[in-house]
């Protein structure tokens, strides 16, 4: 092992020992690794490094293909729902939630579909209210809706090539490699990538390498989304806890048990003499107290047996419609200074909004104080809820988390503002500012003309989206204020960041070393173990870090492995493909994952219950399904 490929495997566990710390968000790893990539590289010598080829190129992974294809998708899914299709597509939803099952397999399948065209973050945000509607209007619980509906909209990611980052970067990688091993080919004809070509019988001088095109990923990925919609929908459901069941809304759109506000008592108020403990059953179970604020202005621990005094402040845990009629029934305040912003905002168009905090979100890891900074303080955090575990700090010191839903005042033209510019999903209703019926066959007609044009060969899939995107401008679908507004930063970041990491994988013979030692663990294995054996590693490592991030480094290990063997990458590719989507048993392995925690109320061991069966079966049957479509 070289003094290079020990630096590269010393920055890559490095880096998945950040990823799954946690404490800075995936984009801020992947920088710093980066920088750590470039500083090694120097002190091992720069140009007789082969970390990094040539440090003037550090910042080319920015020029990806990879990485503008996937901000093209994410503006394209923009424009698809500002002409209204997703919410046509949603009308034809409410007739069918009768039946629970139908209800569930109706709301999958379609969220699947969307996936499959758009960004399936996007797609699972835009779903996301729509499952809530009919759930209240079922008087169902949305706990049983949510999680099946992230799950599928992972599922109905893999169908196509643009419907996850994964596919998209397993697809620019294909002809990377291809043309990389070509190259070496010519120049060495004693070289292991020539010898691969010999014994596929393959002629060098006619290959032409290509990406993975729009609808390979089709066969594999089409078959999987159906089994797993059919399993999520029929099955999967039934595996997650009754205990975590969220009871049907009641007066309002969506119903969240757990939010978190302060309250002072009042000279009037109704629980003067009743202890702490007393108050959850004198209430109907409508209220819990569950801190006390100090003098000090710090949460402490009630004491059950506490008697309640005019001017205590305490930390309460409330349904917001509940909230408000016990305000009223139980002369409760708000404490003063929070009673002073509300009072200093309100007027005749003051209005109330349930919101959401979305993957992408500049309040993640951010506190109120930052919330005023960033609206001006024109909007008031009247409270919080976080299902995963309970808060136990005042609002002023919470750190915001994906998932979290806050209760916000303030006038309803710049609550929509701020809303849009917090990238916050609202629940309480949906405006749909463009929502123009009339131009979804334009804007669909101008989507599959793009993948058209790929799919023919006439131009690349990333200067067909970009074309999309301008007959989309010019068309008024996408206005030019929201071009950029709906792409996720952080992952572009991260893909711009980690190909120069991916790329050292292979400059330095490092993926090749890691395919050989695989190869030599499993050397008395069939062929298809060894392929199941990537799916499983490649879940494994998508469960706790990004699943971008996965693929990165994945493929040009799988790559190795199969040209060691001799073997086509293409099914070696398609496994990390399947492996790094299949992200199932945590919260924190899909944004869309993190998104349904709060809604649905889920606890962090839940995922696992639906999750680990589903991605059992995806392994049972991918590995078949990889070796028919795409033979060794």
């Amino acid at each position: 092992m070289t003094i290079d490929q020990i630096a590269i495997f010393c920055i890559i566990i490095f880096t998945f020992a950040l990823f799954i710390w946690g404490k800075w968000r995936y984009d801020i790893v992947s920088i710093i690794s980066l920088c750590i990539l470039f500083v090694v590289d120097m002190i091992l010598g720069g140009e007789k490094s082969n970390l990094i080829v040539d440090t003037a190129d550090i910042f080319l992974g920015f020029g990806h293909p990879a990485v503008i294809t996937v901000a093209a998708v994410l503006i394209i899914s923009c424009a698809l729902r500002n002409a209204g299709v997703v919410d046509l597509i949603s009308r034809y939803i409410v007739p069918l939630s009768k039946n629970k099952i139908v209800h569930i397999t109706t709301l999958s399948g379609v969220v699947a579909i969307c996936s499959a065209i758009m960004n399936n973050v996007g797609a699972l945000a835009l779903m996301l209210p729509v499952a809530i509607k009919t759930s209240l209007k079922q008087k169902r619980s949305p706990s049983i809706l949510l999680m099946p509906l992230a799950f599928a909209s992972i599922l109905g990611g893999m169908i196509t090539m643009i419907g996850t980052p994964p596919n998209i970067i397993i697809s620019t990688f294909r002809e990377s490699q291809l043309l990389s091993l070509k190259m070496q080919a010519l120049n060495d004809t004693a070289s292991d990538a020539a010898n691969y070509f010999l014994i596929r019988n393959i002629n060098i001088e006619e290959l032409i390498p290509s990406s993975f095109g729009m609808l390979d990923f089709s066969p594999v990925g089409f078959s999987i989304a159906i089994m797993g919609v059919l399993f999520i929908s029929i099955i999967g459901w039934k595996l997650i806890p009754k205990e975590s069941h969220k009871k049907p809304g009641s007066g309002s759109l969506f119903t969240i048990d757990e939010y978190i506000t302060e309250i002072r008592i009042s000279d009037k108020c109704k629980f003067i003499g009743f202890k702490v403990g007393e108050i959850e059953k004198y209430t109907e179970y409508r209220l819990t107290i569950f801190g006390t604020i100090n003098d000090e202005g710090k949460v402490i621990s009630p004491d059950s047996n506490q008697v309640i005094e005019e001017s205590d402040r305490y930390l309460i845990k409330s349904d917001p419609v509940d909230l408000k009629l016990m305000m009223d029934e139980y002369t409760l305040r708000f404490t003063k200074k929070m009673r002073e912003r509300i009072d200093k905002l309100k007027d005749e168009n003051t209005v109330f909004k349930e919101v959401l905090i979305t993957p992408g979100s500049p309040l993640e890891n951010r506190d109120r104080t930052y919330f005023r900074r960033r609206t001006s303080n024109s909007v008031v955090l009247m409270s919080i809820a976080r299902q995963d575990e309970p808060i136990q700090k005042r609002l002023e010191n919470i750190k915001f988390r994906i998932g979290d839903v806050l209760l916000l005042q303030g006038d309803a033209d710049i609550l929509e503002d701020n809303i849009d510019l917090l990238h916050l999903l609202p629940l309480q209703h949906r405006d749909i500012e463009v929502g123009v019926f009339s131009k979804v066959g334009l804007s669909l007609l101008i989507f599959f003309s793009a993948i058209s044009l790929n799919i023919f060969g006439v131009l690349p899939i990333t200067l067909a989206f970009i074309i999309a995107i301008l007959m989309y401008v010019f068309m008024d679908i996408l206005p030019i204020r929201d071009l950029y507004k709906q792409v996720d930063w952080p992952i572009i970041v991260l893909l711009g960041t980690m190909i120069p990491i991916s790329n050292a994988l292979q400059t330095t013979g490092s993926s090749q070393l890691m395919a050989e030692i695989l190869i030599t663990i499993t050397q008395d294995l069939p062929y298809w173990s060894i392929l199941t054996l990537i799916m499983v590693i490649t879940m494994c490592l998508s469960d706790i870090i990004n699943n971008a991030a996965t693929a990165l480094i994945m493929a040009p290990i799988a790559s190795g492995i199969a040209i060691s063997l001799g073997l086509n990458i293409d099914p070696f590719l398609m496994s990390v493909a399947v492996g790094a989507s299949c992200a199932f048993l945590t919260p924190i392995g899909h944004q869309c994952n993190a998104l349904i925690l709060g809604p649905g109320g889920y606890r962090f061991s839940d995922y696992w219950r639906m999750g680990l069966p589903l991605e059992i079966l995806i392994v049972l049957f991918g590995t078949p399904l990889i070796l028919y479509f795409w033979p060794l």
